[in-house]
């Protein structure tokens, strides 16, 4: 099962990044759990330097963008 971890404090394109991940995943129909994590002291243990940011694994993959459904499809595969 995937771990994936949105990291962003609420705003439109933190909501976007974690829908199209949700969809993404649902497209590649793996297992996963996702969580939303809007708590700003704790983006940095991710090393989260501008949100949104996108975590998979413990592991940082995306931060300050949103990409595109396929981008997300291909870091999740």
């Amino acid at each position: 099962m995937k771990r994936i971890i949105v990291l962003g404090p609420g705003c439109p394109r933190c909501e976007t990044l974690a829908k199209l991940t949700k969809q993404a995943a649902d497209r590649l129909g793996i297992e996963y759990e996702l969580e939303k994590l809007t708590d700003i002291v704790q983006f940095s243990k991710f090393g989260l330097m501008m949100t949104p940011g996108l975590v998979v694994d413990g592991k940082l993959k995306v931060q300050g963008t949103v990409p595109s459904i396929d981008e997300i499809t291909a870091i999740l595969a």
